[in-house]
């Protein structure tokens, strides 16, 4: 991929999450009440240092002409509250295995070893309409440590240097969904619904390479006002740990 079309692709990206945002403004959206994204864990693989490239393209590292191998996909959402309420300013992270099963974590490498050019995570930091965008693969399934997970994107989102809120996107409908022993737990929870962290991958019509969108909508069960902080948002583990490595994010409109 050349620089001249990678240029048009990011172009054509954000531009057509934008527009995706629009939804949000519609009168009458929010008659019926939002569900609450269901938590979950962080699990072990929260980089422990940071790639060198920090933003929403995790197909290209810095300036590198080579992209990462694995299904494109434009990864959109927004961030709200149970009352719609777009939150802004908030640090949206995603981490995830890239095509060959290997977290970018020091202990997260598969038997297969790691692509190196996948970044293996992003950060987008949310407008007024509290929309993000990123760009990925769409996630595969692992085994890691004797432990198999169904394919999901890793989410985290912060604000005010406070976790909001921790999660996973899974692939809706996967084969194997039913042997995630996360997942399933989750779906015996009576108070919890299962249906918010299961995402469409779909084909984008016309798309020259193949490309997919997924769109994940976070439903945070706070007010504005129980999350509202420092007005540039930041970034925050509840785990502890600090945050290292260079990069930059982009930020909403």
């Amino acid at each position: 991929m050349n620089r001249h079309a990678r240029t048009l692709t990011r172009r054509g990206f954000l531009g057509g999450a934008a527009l995706a945002g629009a939804a949000w403004t519609t009168p009458g959206l929010f008659a019926q009440a939002l569900a609450e994204t269901a938590g979950m864990t962080e699990g072990p693989y929260y980089p422990d240092r940071m790639p060198l490239d920090t933003d929403n393209d995790l197909l290209i590292l810095n300036d590198a002409t080579t992209p990462a191998v694995g299904e494109v996909t434009r990864l959109t959402g927004s961030i709200r509250t149970l009352a719609g309420e777009p939150l802004s300013n908030a640090f949206v992270e995603i981490w995830q295995v890239d095509n060959r099963g290997s977290y970018i974590h020091t202990n997260g490498a598969s038997d297969d070893g790691r692509d190196a050019n996948f970044q293996g995570y992003g950060r987008f930091l949310t407008g007024s309409t509290g929309e993000y965008y990123f760009r990925t693969i769409k996630p595969r399934s692992y085994d890691l440590g004797g432990a198999f997970r169904a394919p999901h994107i890793h989410f985290a989102v912060s604000r005010g240097g406070n976790r909001v809120i921790t999660t996973q996107a899974h692939v809706r409908g996967h084969e194997q969904n039913s042997g995630d022993r996360l997942l399933s737990q989750l779906g015996r929870q009576a108070d919890v619904d299962i249906d918010t962290v299961l995402v469409d991958f779909v084909p984008i019509p016309d798309s020259p390479i193949g490309e997919l969108s997924a769109r994940f909508d976070i439903v945070i069960g706070r007010t504005l006002e129980e999350v509202d902080g420092d007005p540039l948002g930041g970034l925050a583990r509840p785990q502890g740990g600090g945050f290292g490595g260079r990069g930059g994010f982009r930020r909403g409109r």
